[in-house]
């Protein structure tokens, strides 16, 4: 692990198949981590309108990416913030200090859609997108790997030991953040 900013505060990226967890994991890393706010992506470019077509197909905005980004800039410089959102390729790199890639069971994951009431339709795409790790090959090729941390996320006690292991990440973040900026006031 390595900072390469001079953020105070970590950006955490949580992504993965929609019906994964994302966005329980990531609103309870906000309730049990100090300063860091949560931020759903895709109710963000609802609520902002970031999108210029609707997908009459799948009922949902073909969202723009530069709008996404331009509207997330400021918040990403200054750190602290943990962003949800199913795909990450088009985000900066540069944002993130941990990219947190969750994983769930078919069998799982059909049900969580279901209970959505997701189209037949939307859930096969969804889980032939896990099946394929469309989601993983997207991480893996836009982020470090030292940054990555691939997690199952199916019932309870592992959401719990997902955070655990999330929260010991981020302390060693800031363990080098201290050095780093021990070693700046030293120079």
């Amino acid at each position: 692990m390595e900072i390469e900013n001079n953020r105070l505060k970590p950006n955490i990226l949580v992504t993965g198949t929609p019906g994964v967890g994302k966005s329980t994991l990531g609103k309870l890393l906000s309730e049990h981590i100090e300063g860091l706010q949560y931020v759903d992506v895709g109710l963000l470019i609802n609520q902002k309108k970031l999108y210029k077509q609707w997908n009459q197909e799948f009922n949902v905005p073909e969202f723009d990416q530069d709008m996404v980004c331009d509207e997330l800039e400021e918040a990403m410089q200054t750190g602290g913030m943990i962003i949800d959102f199913h795909t990450s390729s088009f985000f900066p790199e540069r944002w993130f200090d941990l990219v947190v890639l969750l994983r769930t069971n078919n069998t799982v994951l059909y049900d969580r859609l279901k209970a959505r009431g997701y189209e037949e339709k939307k859930i096969t795409e969804n889980i032939e997108c896990e099946i394929l790790d469309v989601s993983k090959d997207e991480v893996e090729s836009s982020y470090k790997q030292n940054i990555i941390m691939e997690l199952n996320n199916e019932e309870v006690p592992q959401l719990e030991q997902n955070i655990l292991q999330i929260i010991e990440y981020l302390k060693q973040w800031k363990q080098l953040l201290l050095q780093k900026q021990q070693q700046q006031q030293i120079q």
